[in-house]
């Protein structure tokens, strides 16, 4: 049978219709142009912030070494306690991190003995530190102070060895180890040779050198936990694991006692050692000017430079540029800072030298005595000659004509850098996460100040490498997840979009028996009324968009089956599908080209409840309880161990997620991916959405494509870096199983729309409430600025209107009762502060105050177009609004619609010619400094910065205009509309869009009753028909048959997709059958008539089906069942919304009304409350004129400004965190061919990142190790 199907191509017919398959929005040679920039840049920053912290530190040092003359002796105390605070800041930091931490998360308090062991070596730490830099350091030379800090490695490079003795298995990185505890020691001991020797009997000298080499030895004790995790995994101590676990869970409040400590020890320190030192701490308050401001510039380039470092540090680990921007950028951070302390020191010499003109010979030794020495204290003039002099003073007890010194010296520095290479060379094999949680990759939070680059190397995680593989990194556990869309009334390109973007998925990550992916993939389309009767016919029939979907989805199959075969080769052919009856209409199952299965849900809403919300019920209880959830409960009433059944099923529901579509979404897997990436690391995440783009053609489309760019570049980036974003859209969000089937979600989901309220916030906007459901679980809800996804917008003006009229009343019920449930959220939900509490209430009142402002603004323009008063143009401003919100009551929403559409018109018209009026008012009095021209340029200004920030959107800057023109429509009318006609909670759109393609269907004539009873007897002879009879025959054939025998019979128009409640019930319209019988005697025969290109089976039940039969019958009862047509109810609920709708609209109205009533009163009493401001011309030089703003506008326009300035620095956050999360995405995951042959071209003149190398690439991918690197 199949090698009769297996025919070879028509020669005459080799030509396609391919529809686009492949990424052709993402700009991808920008996007890797963009990446190798970032690179660079981070890598730049990382070496220049360390070193200037490490010069700027060591300057420190420097200054209160003795004898040095820019600070005189006297004011030595205040170089020491800049030293004092830079070792304490970033325990400062850390304590208020952690205090912040304490407060609004939770916080579990240690063990003593935890307690005890973690003080007991901070303590060390900390004194350690205080005494290596405060009282050793300053006695010593530069060279030993810029090397010695390398150090501080030596029981790293001790406990490294100790944890990879304790390993079972050799490892491979013993030697370097060992290596550089013998480098580290020999540097010490070479030091103290190069000391003593000079003066062995110098008591103070021998003290300065035992100091500095136990304080260092102390610090080495910093980064004792790095080890101790790892002896413990691999010690029988229950003790110590004990132990670790407990600091693991307790860290935050063992990092506010630590640092408490840390502060307290080198205070003590610090204030001991000046009285000691017979210094005197008074000096501090009377220190001159100059050097003040030296001293203050240093420190301040100490402490910025350091935290600056740190962070573009961590920035490099997570773009998974670990070699490249961190490790080698630290390594030469700290021969960069030698040759920049060193190489001024040797030009002066050799100046000096030059200088004499060979009358004398002077060495080293005579150059310090006679230049070093003998100079005196300079109060004016540079400082730099000054610094280079003190750094050279610090030579001076060395006699460089020796070969001996500089040989001990050079020695000391060489062993202790390359011992600290050495302790750190496990990091060039580091492998790490996508998206590495820094707590996972540093073991201590933050840095130290005083060795900056030691800390960040010797801070990062420590893994034990075996010898014969390296070793194999812990995948995190692989998820499923199931691609769950709904369908209605698509047309044939947005079935065709979803279609294509699922076979993409399918062949981004194929399915493979023998091996276990780190993602796996389902995909479930489920259509909603897909079912019609057809006279003459046994059973239901599918409707012309189920039967496009079949057609979309052969085509589409044919489309990737035969993606790679040549020209001369045979098509391959479609496998076999298969058909299955359910007991709520029936399902397609199709098995993709890769392995991925696919199921098209017909849902028939006589057998089962439709519209939108119900089938995500459906497919919520189908997929997470029948498929996840059931399997567990017969196991353990199988007789499975309860403990280990309850850990594999939370397991498996943290690690399955749902990624919810529409009917008409386009997106890449490279989207998916990114999604699935914040799921996998952060297990607080209960649902992620991403950046989602309108598409089609026309005004309507391009105000929305602006729209929704400021909406996600502003609104959601707030939401998601000060809290949780508040809607994650239907389109294309993805969820998590163990959020979603949380306490008082799943469950409340499924409740029946029984109050007025109900109908506004649970069917208008579902997805809204989901989020406000896992909101209040404590589920945090994100947002993904790079994974993008396409979606069909409204182009006609009223499908947008009755778009946004469901959306603007759901929006307000979610946030409302979000508000109303602030003290239950920010107790529950730790991403949820009470302070963004205040944030969204103020976003609300600004949103209810919308009509007003813009009614003032239209005042603005009349008053500066008409010159009138402010309060007459108020009035006129007043009027249409107010005429069209009266007469909106008594007209039809159509006609309602109209009006708004002439009067958009109307205002764009008028504002259009205030922008001109503006601008000529600005080039006429030479002057931006009046409140219309400052308005306007800032706000351009401020969208177009924005704008740039989004280099692949900054087109969309062009829609602006628009956007603008459109306010009065988008913010006045439509809010008049919106709350009008609250009450209609019709779903809006698509109600009555034909498929695509379908005829016009004929009249139907009433038949006579010769033709009725004819009718009968046909049909009577129909019902003996087996509807499960296989069509063999050609697709031709059968059409041919249709043609001959079938009726036209008239299509009743769809109904509308939600719930719906009118005065009156219509009633449906009967048809009376045709005279001829059907051919496809039920929707089997009619779906296999289609084609035989796809050939569908139908599946016969088994025991696994009749369960699952079983189930969803149960399921229809309990939650599903058809609801039943009554009357008096719909009536009763219709006055419900209508009174809901009266008040809503009243409460909403009258706080515009009072608004504006109170600004026109103070415009009467300009001349007595008013704010005055003087008008400046071009050159800000007065001129004469003043401008009187009424301060409760004036109070709302700051307080507007404000909330805008959060908004961008919050959207400046989130683009940072995206470019290094996408920067990371690109290093790790594979592209498609296409992308790869976009990106050859740049990639051919760069050196590829060789971090990279543990990942393969998607045709080498190994299953079993997940996505890391």
């Amino acid at each position: 049978m199949e090698e009769g199907r297996s025919s070879p191509k028509r020669q005459w017919d080799t030509c396609r219709e391919v529809p686009i398959i492949e990424d052709e929005h993402t700009p991808w040679k920008l996007i890797k142009l963009l990446k190798l920039i970032s690179l660079c840049v981070v890598a730049l920053f990382v070496f220049g912030f360390a070193l200037c912290s490490k010069t700027s530190f060591l300057l420190l040092i420097t200054l209160s070494h003795e004898g040095t003359k820019t600070l005189p002796a006297e004011q030595k105390p205040l170089a020491l306690l800049c030293i004092g605070c830079s070792l304490i800041a970033s325990s400062v930091l850390l304590l208020l991190k952690s205090l912040w931490k304490a407060c609004y998360k939770s916080s579990k308090l240690p063990n003593k003995k935890t307690v005890a062991l973690v003080l007991f070596f901070d303590f060390l730490v900390s004194l350690g530190a205080a005494v290596l830099t405060i009282v050793a350091m300053p006695h010593l030379d530069i060279v030993t102070n810029v090397t010695i800090l390398n150090g501080v490695g030596v029981l790293s490079a001790l406990l490294q060895v100790v944890a990879q003795c304790t390993a079972k298995e050799r490892n491979r990185f013993l030697t370097p180890s060992i290596t550089a505890f013998i480098l580290i020691v020999l540097g010490y001991i070479l030091f103290i040779v190069l000391y003593i020797m000079k003066d062995p009997n110098d008591t103070k000298v021998a003290l300065w050198v035992g100091l500095a080499v136990g304080g260092s030895f102390l610090v080495s004790f910093n980064w004792w936990e790095n080890y101790f995790r790892l002896i413990s995994e691999n010690s029988s101590s229950v003790a110590l694991k004990n132990l670790c676990k407990d600091m693991t869970k307790c860290r935050n409040m063992l990092h506010i006692l630590s640092s408490l400590l840390r502060i307290t020890v080198t205070a003590c320190v610090l204030g001991a050692y000046v009285p000691l030192s017979k210094m005197d701490w008074n000096i501090v308050t009377s220190i001159p000017s100059r050097e003040t401001r030296i001293i203050a510039i240093i420190i301040g380039v100490q402490l910025i430079s350091s935290a600056l470092c740190h962070w573009f540090a961590v920035a490099a680990c997570k773009m998974h540029a670990l070699r490249r921007c961190f490790i080698l950028p630290l390594y030469l951070a700290s021969l960069a800072v030698m040759a920049l302390l060193i190489i001024p020191v040797i030009v002066y010499y050799q100046d000096y030298r030059i200088n004499l003109n060979g009358t004398e010979n002077v060495n080293f030794t005579g150059y310090c005595t006679e230049v070093v020495y003998a100079r005196n204290q300079s109060l004016n003039g540079s400082v730099f000659p000054q610094l280079v002099l003190d750094v050279t003073h610090t030579l001076c007890f060395l006699d460089m004509s020796k070969i001996t010194d500089i040989g001990l010296l050079s020695g000391s520095a060489v062993a202790w850098w390359l011992g600290l290479v050495m302790a750190t060379l496990h990091l060039w094999h580091l492998s790490l996460y996508r998206i590495q949680r820094t707590q996972d990759l540093f073991i201590r939070r933050l840095y130290e100040g005083g060795f900056l680059e030691q800390s960040l190397l010797l801070n990062t995680r420590f893994d034990i490498q075996m010898t014969d593989t390296r070793k194999q990194f812990r995948p995190l556990d692989p998820v499923k997840v199931f691609l769950c869309a709904t369908m209605w009334h698509e047309t044939y390109d947005e079935m065709m979009k979803i279609i294509i973007s699922i076979f993409r998925l399918d062949r981004y990550r194929p399915k493979k028996d023998s091996e276990t992916s780190d993602v796996t993939f389902e995909a479930h389309i489920y259509f909603d009324d897909a079912f019609k009767d057809v006279p003459g016919s046994q059973g239901r029939h599918v409707n012309e968009y189920a039967e496009m979907l079949v057609e979309i989805i052969k085509e589409v199959y044919s489309i990737f089956v035969n993606m790679e075969t040549s020209l001369f080769t045979k098509e391959q052919q479609i496998p076999d599908q298969t058909l299955v009856r359910t007991p709520y209409g029936g399902r397609v199952v199709v098995t993709m080209p890769h392995g991925n299965s696919m199921m098209v849900h017909f849902k028939d809403k006589q057998l089962i409840r439709h519209k939108k919300r119900w089938s995500q019920v459906m497919y919520l209880y189908y997929l997470l309880g029948w498929k996840v959830a059931t399997k567990y409960f017969q196991k353990w009433q199988s007789g499975g161990d309860e403990d280990e059944l309850k850990k594999a099923f939370q397991k498996e529901k943290h690690n399955t997620y749902l990624l919810a579509l529409d009917g008409d979404t386009d997106f890449q897997p490279a989207a998916v991916m990114l999604l699935i990436d914040r799921l996998k690391l952060y297990p607080l995440v209960g649902a992620a959405c991403g950046r989602i783009h309108p598409t089609g053609s026309g005004p309507m489309v391009w105000y929305q494509k602006f729209e929704y760019a400021i909406g996600h570049w502003l609104h959601k980036t707030a939401e998601h870096v000060f809290g949780c974003v508040l809607c994650s859209p239907g389109c294309f969000s993805l969820f998590r199983a163990a959020a979603l089937m949380d306490d008082n979600v799943m469950k409340r989901y499924t409740i029946k729309a029984s109050k007025a309220s109900h109908y506004i916030q649970y069917d208008q906007g579902e997805d809204r409430w989901l989020c406000t459901l896992l909101l209040k679980q404590g589920w945090r809800v994100e947002y993904n600025a790079a994974s993008d996804a396409y979606t069909n917008a409204p182009e006609e003006f009223k499908e947008f209107y009755n778009q946004r009229r469901r959306w603007g009343p759901s929006t307000m019920a979610n946030v409302v009762d979000l508000l109303g449930s602030t003290t239950l959220i920010s107790n529950r939900n730790p991403s949820m502060s009470r302070l963004y509490m205040l944030y969204q209430l103020f976003s609300l009142a600004s949103s209810i105050l919308t009509p007003s402002t813009v009614i003032l603004m239209i005042a603005g323009s009349l008053n500066m177009l008409l010159d009138i008063h402010p309060n007459g143009a108020m009035v006129m401003a007043v009027i249409p609004p107010a005429i069209f919100l009266g007469v909106s009551f008594k007209i039809k929403s159509d006609t309602q619609i109209l009006i708004a559409a002439v009067m958009s018109v109307l205002y764009a018209f008028l504002m259009m010619i205030a922008a001109l009026t503006i601008i000529g008012n600005m080039v006429q009095d030479k002057t931006i400094l009046t409140p219309s021209s400052l308005f306007l340029i800032t706000l351009s200004t401020f969208y177009l910065f924005t704008a740039l920030l989004h280099p692949q959107e900054v087109g969309l800057v062009c829609f602006g205009l628009l956007y603008i023109l459109c306010i009065p429509s988008a913010y006045l009318l439509l809010a008049i509309y919106s709350m009008v006609n609250m009450n209609n909670v019709s779903w809006g759109t698509r109600e009555t869009a034909p498929a695509a393609g379908a005829a016009k269907p004929a009249a139907v004539t009433p038949n006579t009753p010769a033709q009725q009873g004819k009718s009968a007897f046909a049909q009577l002879f129909s019902w003996a028909k087996c509807c499960r009879l296989n069509h063999r025959g050609s697709a031709e054939e059968i059409r041919v048959s249709q043609q001959r025998l079938t009726v036209e019979v008239a299509e009743p128009e769809p109904q509308p997709q939600n719930s719906i409640v009118e005065d009156v019930v219509q009633e449906e319209r009967r048809q009376e059958d045709p005279a001829l019988t059907c051919p496809n005697q039920c929707w089997v025969t009619q779906l296999q008539s289609l084609s035989d290109d796809m050939r569908l089976q139908e599946d016969t039940l088994d025991q696994m089906t009749k369960d699952e039969e079983q189930f969803f019958r149960e399921l229809t009862a309990k939650y599903l069942e058809p609801l039943p047509e009554n009357k008096k109810k719909q009536k009763e609920m219709s006055d419900n919304l209508k009174d809901l709708r009266n008040k809503i609209t009243f409460v909403y109205f009258i706080c515009n009304a009072f608004w504006l009533i109170a600004t026109f009163t103070l415009q009467l009493l300009s001349n007595t409350v008013s704010i005055k401001v003087p008008k400046v011309d071009i050159d800000l030089q007065f001129t004469g004129e003043y401008l009187f703003i009424e301060p409760l506008g004036f109070m709302f326009i700051l307080t507007f400004l404000l909330l805008v300035v959060i908004q961008f620095f919050a959207m400046l956050y989130h683009r940072v965190y995206t470019l290094i999360h996408f920067v990371a995405f690109m290093g790790t995951e594979s592209m498609s061919e296409k992308q790869k042959q976009n990106v050859q071209q740049v990639e051919d003149n760069v050196l590829d990142d060789s971090d990279d190398f543990t990942f393969p690439t998607l045709l080498n991918r190994n299953h079993n190790l997940g996505t890391l690197v």
